[in-house]
């Protein structure tokens, strides 16, 4: 027996098989872009439990360059306990965005592809309480999400 599929059976598979192909495109992109904030979200468990070894670690090469790793260890604990008293800081995560082409500073390389995640950080310390907003980028880099800064004007 040889069955005809009518016009609005047809349009039922297509409208099926499109439905199917938007939810793996949504789940694959959303995979990416829910890693990225993962790692900030990491970077930033170490920096809350003054574990800046493990927070350097994290960074792209490109920061690294910025920052020896013994100085980011002593600088991040120094500035923010000594000089500002702090005790403990809170943080938050938004904004995830996808970007491309995008420039550490205006001299170095572009990274084709990397996330923005907007991050609060919130400081108590004897001076009272105050927050740091920063947009931090992280990039996929040998199957490894790093971590870097804005410095653009």
């Amino acid at each position: 027996m040889n069955k005809k599929v009518s016009g609005k059976g047809l349009a039922i598979i297509l409208l099926f098989i499109l439905i199917i192909a938007a939810v793996i495109f949504f789940l694959f992109n959303n995979a990416s872009g829910h890693q990225a904030e993962e790692a900030v979200n990491e970077f930033y468990s170490y920096e809350q439990d003054g574990s800046y070894a493990e927070s350097w670690a994290m960074f792209h090469p490109l920061m690294q360059e910025k920052f020896l790793k013994g100085d980011y260890i002593e600088d991040r604990a120094h500035v923010f306990m000594n000089h500002f008293g702090v005790t403990s800081f809170t943080y938050s995560l938004d904004d995830v965005s996808e970007v491309h082409n995008w420039q550490m500073d205006e001299k170095s390389e572009k990274i084709d592809h990397a996330y923005k995640v907007t991050v609060t950080q919130v400081f108590k310390g004897k001076y009272g309480n105050f927050m740091i907003v920063q947009d931090v980028y992280v990039t996929l880099m040998d199957d490894q999400w790093k971590v870097l800064w804005d410095y653009n004007l």
